[in-house]
């Protein structure tokens, strides 16, 4: 339609030619970036279950600073200390000993809050570790002004156990999800760029190796070695690739015969150029789209291995450790009910977040 000396375009033809992935005239232009990203944010539950996921994250990544049973500065006697940083004998504020200062007891936060003393002290004011062996009640405690979600059977704070549990796992879950990408990614396109012998001894490989029985093999690890995270990612880290690594090497099958594949090669540059330099960005989609849905994978088998007694050390703060405790003091509700509400939170919003990026990663979509 002419109007004013210029073209317009019509509404219908715009969303006719977005939907088709081409731009009409007068329209603008949008990146492939930039398209998936408008379309992850049209998915208003994952993007904001984005947005409160990573929030969460980075609030617990600070842990030290939300849940301790040291102050965070305090001033006593005109002078200023940092007992986060440094330890202090008790004798610096008053005690009778040379010893550690224990900020929970009574009279040094008596000492403390004399006069123009004060200290500051996190929001909860124990550590994963810490005992509190001023509760007034026999352990584990319900919830009170002083433990917010009450105590666990060895008088530990349940709510600090929560915060650095779940900034492990999420820590553990993303070490994970990256090795095993990125071990996924490497095997994947050898198969599927080479083909041929260099596929079908992939294949035999990855057919043997998944069938060792990985349960079987985690207890015989641990029953030699101490438990630790580190061996733990080590054994998961072997296993977890191998879903990830037949969808790269479809991906290269797929894309190694088209034609920009074919001028690269006749240009002489080298196989590894053309593997990672340009036919890896073109084989990322169901890499990026997997990558939440793996990460939520993660996370529910370390804490089922802490749960079974086979993940990290007992005094380790892990969710699978409050899930036993919760199975092992029914009667204490806030010990299970709050583990199992973060744990259900954490998997619902990595869900909804890889329901968005499937979503916008659908070149199909306008």
């Amino acid at each position: 339609m002419q109007r004013g000396g210029g073209m317009r375009t019509e509404p219908a033809v715009v969303a006719a030619a977005a939907a088709a992935g081409v731009p009409a005239q007068g329209a603008v232009s949008l990146s492939p970036g930039r398209r998936a990203w408008l379309r992850f944010k049209a998915n208003r539950r994952g993007y904001w279950s984005l947005w409160i996921f990573a929030i969460t994250v980075g609030v617990t990544l600070f842990a030290e600073f939300i849940a301790n049973d040291k102050p965070v500065l305090v001033r006593y006697d005109g002078g200023f200390y940092v007992p986060m940083v440094r330890t202090y004998p008790e004798t610096t504020f008053g005690g009778d000993f040379r010893t550690e200062t224990d900020y929970l007891d009574p009279f040094i936060r008596e000492q403390l809050t004399r006069g123009a003393n004060w200290a500051w002290f996190p929001p909860v004011r124990y550590r994963f570790d810490t005992i509190n062996y001023f509760a007034p009640s026999p352990n584990p405690a319900p919830p009170s002004s002083t433990n917010w979600l009450g105590t666990d059977d060895r008088g530990r704070d349940v709510l600090a156990r929560l915060i650095y549990g779940f900034r492990i796992s999420v820590l553990f879950g993303l070490a994970l999800t990256v090795v095993g990408v990125a071990i996924g990614i490497l095997t994947g396109a050898l198969q599927g760029y080479f083909g041929g012998r260099t596929d079908l001894a992939f294949q035999r490989l990855i057919e043997i190796w998944g069938s060792v029985p990985e349960l079987y093999l985690l207890l015989i690890l641990a029953s030699i070695f101490e438990p630790s995270i580190w061996i733990l990612l080590a054994i998961l880290s072997l296993f977890g690739w191998m879903g990830l690594s037949d969808y790269v090497r479809a991906e290269f099958l797929r894309n190694r015969q088209l034609e920009y594949v074919t001028a690269a090669r006749a240009l002489g540059l080298s196989n590894r150029r053309i593997m990672f330099r340009h036919v890896l960005p073109n084989s990322l989609t169901p890499v990026i789209a997997f990558l939440p849905f793996r990460m939520s994978a993660a996370i529910v088998a370390l804490t089922s291995l802490d749960f079974l007694g086979l993940g990290v050390p007992p005094s380790t703060p892990s969710l699978g450790e409050l899930l036993a405790q919760g199975k092992a003091n029914l009667d204490a509700w806030w010990i299970s009910m709050p583990t199992f509400a973060v744990l259900v939170g954490t998997l619902l919003l990595l869900i909804f977040i890889g329901e968005a990026l499937r979503d916008a990663l659908d070149m199909r979509k306008g």
